[in-house]
């Protein structure tokens, strides 16, 4: 699912493209060369912050079957497109708008591909919207099916971001926009998620979401015309 979720992505960022009046040949091969430091960088960002889970096996690390990967990690993409984009001619904040749709794609499919692996599990609940599911170890429960809200939330905010794209005032808003909506909904689908045992309420998951929604807003307010 997430092979089928970085294709599907690539394909609409491709339609994206064209519709912004890109380069959509230059926008392709820049997505592709990205994409790699973003599947790095989130395995990455998934071990440091299971670190004693690694450190006894390092082999683990880079073992495509152990699973496991953080999705802010990705945005170590962002620093390193800048020198990129420059050299293929790319404008950045055009680009990470037409980016913003190949996430969101990205991830409505990947979150299925979350739920038919366990991971990313909710915790276990009685609520009325809760679904007998599995966790990532296997172990069967009814539990808040974050991995379809946060697909369901991708997808209401893909809505909204072209719906609102051709009226925001400069390159790259709609990047941040949509950077502050989704950290502002993860802010709330982390706290619905299973907790390790020991596990702090406030993660760095939140931590992150925070962090995110705080440095968006100051540039959205910097960027916006007085």
């Amino acid at each position: 699912m997430l092979w089928l979720g970085m294709v599907a992505g690539v394909v609409a960022g491709n339609a994206a493209a064209h519709a912004a009046g890109l380069n959509a040949f230059r926008v392709y091969v820049a997505t592709l060369l990205l994409i790699l430091p973003a599947l790095a960088g989130a395995r990455l960002l998934h071990v440091a912050l299971h670190w004693p889970l690694y450190r006894a096996n390092p082999r683990r690390i880079w073992d495509r079957s152990d699973g496991g990967a953080a999705q802010y990690g990705g945005l170590v993409a962002v620093p390193l497109s800048v020198p990129l984009l420059a050299a293929l001619g790319v404008p950045l904040g055009a680009f990470w708008d037409v980016a913003t749709v190949t996430i969101l794609v990205g991830m409505i499919l990947t979150r299925v591909g979350c739920l038919l692996h366990g991971c990313c599990a909710g915790r276990a609940s009685e609520a009325w919207c809760s679904v007998r599911l599995p966790d990532h170890a296997g172990v069967w429960a009814k539990r808040i099916p974050t991995q379809c809200f946060e697909a369901l939330w991708a997808a209401l905010l893909l809505a909204a971001a072209v719906a609102v794209w051709p009226r925001l005032p400069f390159p790259g808003a709609l990047f941040l926009v949509v950077v502050i909506g989704y950290a502002s909904g993860r802010l709330v689908l982390e706290s619905l998620r299973e907790r390790r045992p020991g596990a702090a309420r406030f993660s760095a998951y939140h931590g992150f979401s925070v962090a995110l929604v705080l440095v968006s807003l100051a540039a959205l307010t910097a960027r916006w015309p007085k």
